[in-house]
């Protein structure tokens, strides 16, 4: 089963590098495939590779049902929310 997760780009890097931040943790990832990407745009992340855009309300609902669904299962809420 693959995962790809909604982040929000904090900046851009030198070689189709990004940060994001999903969640309060902060990573660097590709953005290659999706070199339109600005900063404060959602990306969403799988493995280290941005593999599209979306707009910050769908991010906003598929963060919630991810936390909803954790919390159903008894793990922790991931932590920060979606600022729009």
């Amino acid at each position: 089963m693959c995962l790809a997760l909604p982040a929000r780009v904090t900046a851009l890097l030198e070689g189709e590098q990004a940060q994001i931040d999903l969640g309060g943790v902060r990573k660097t990832v590709s953005i290659a495939l999706v070199p339109d990407a600005a900063v404060g745009d959602y990306v969403i992340v799988h493995v280290g590779h941005a593999i599209g855009r979306l707009d910050a309300e769908e991010a906003r609902r598929t963060l919630a049902l991810f936390a909803e669904l954790g919390g159903a299962a008894g793990a922790p809420a991931p932590a920060g929310e979606v600022a729009t």
